[in-house]
């Protein structure tokens, strides 16, 4: 296997708060190869969004690294930073946020050429209209202020920015939680449109489960800060190992108003992560705990077959229950 495009060793993001610090990203490893698409899934507050924004340096990691091609870009300085910038770029998942208002699109979208110099006013202005086309907004849509478009409009023109600089990877932060399900399944087709067109690389950052089976080639799941399991998309929908992942499995809505998920288990409350639980951090909810469990860290083990479980007790490598009614409901 080459070498990976994106890698993180250890990477830690903690926040200091007077309750003591706050460990929303505690010591994560995983790789992205050029061109492919890594899912990255977990409940509200899991650590999801600062992972992104902590490996694409709009946080600086409070411990670990995070490599660009080998490259340790952790400590670098703004202006060190400046060219792998270029290289990694990040669609928000709000697109009304992530635009300024006072700019047109076609001033939004040149802006990145301008800050790395590339190109003449005539040249910029030519791929502005390129990249207009290229996710079905039209060159007219240039002079027009981003509160003229409608949502799913505006996250098409975060698309065109993030895609200016032709960067290798692109993070994308639930860029269709706030979309239309019609307009999600747009959006998530031109991404993949411009995989397949450009060799990009994802980083798809989703609280829909069932949604990345479709679009990613890995999947991993995380849980107050950690990652719990990783494995390729249809390993991980046939047969999750982890009870965290059986749990996000379960909360997905069956299209049978007469079924009945009696594999579901009580969810509890996710833990506080200024208290984290000792032990597996999933203990407290999980079915399958044992004092083991409550006592020792698992540390996330992987089998020849790529897929990885943090877990004293993994469920077996067979299809779940909950995953055989969804597929026959």
């Amino acid at each position: 296997m080459n070498a990976p495009l994106l890698e993180l060793d250890n990477l830690q993001m903690h926040f200091p708060t007077r309750q003591g610090p706050l460990k929303a990203v505690d010591g994560i490893s995983l790789s992205i190869q050029a061109g492919e698409t890594l899912g990255l899934v977990g409940e509200s507050g899991c650590g999801k969004s600062t992972l992104a924004r902590a490996l694409i340096r709009l946080h600086r990691p409070t411990g670990g690294r995070v490599l660009l091609d080998g490259q340790d870009i952790t400590t670098l300085s703004d202006s060190a930073l400046k060219p792998y910038r270029r290289r990694m770029q990040m669609i928000f998942q709000d697109p009304v946020a992530a635009l300024n208002g006072r700019m047109t699109v076609g001033e939004l979208i040149a802006e990145p050429l301008e800050i790395m110099n590339i190109g003449t006013p005539a040249t910029r202005r030519k791929r502005v209209k390129d990249l207009l086309d290229k996710v079905g907004l039209g060159a007219d849509a240039a002079n027009r202020f981003p509160h003229s478009f409608s949502g799913g409009q505006r996250q098409r023109v975060g698309i065109a920015r993030a895609i200016a600089l032709e960067p290798e990877l692109v993070v994308c932060d639930e860029p269709i939680s706030a979309l239309d399900v019609s307009i999600q399944a747009q959006i998530v087709n031109m991404l993949s449109d411009l995989k397949r067109d450009t060799g990009l690389a994802y980083l798809f950052i989703t609280h829909d489960l069932s949604m990345l089976r479709h679009i990613a080639d890995r999947i991993g799941v995380m849980y107050l800060g950690k990652l719990v399991e990783i494995a390729p998309s249809e390993a991980l929908h046939v047969a999750p190992r982890h009870p965290y992942t059986e749990l996000l499995w379960s909360a997905i809505p069956v299209p049978d108003p007469a079924a009945r998920r009696d594999d579901a288990f009580e969810t509890g409350e996710v833990p506080s992560p200024l208290d984290i639980p000792t032990g597996c951090r999933f203990h407290t909810r999980c079915p399958y705990a044992s004092p083991l469990c409550k006592a020792t860290e698992p540390p996330l083990k992987t089998g020849a077959d790529g897929h990885g479980v943090a877990c004293h007790h993994p469920l077996p490598s067979s299809p779940s229950t909950a995953q055989q009614e969804i597929e026959h409901a």
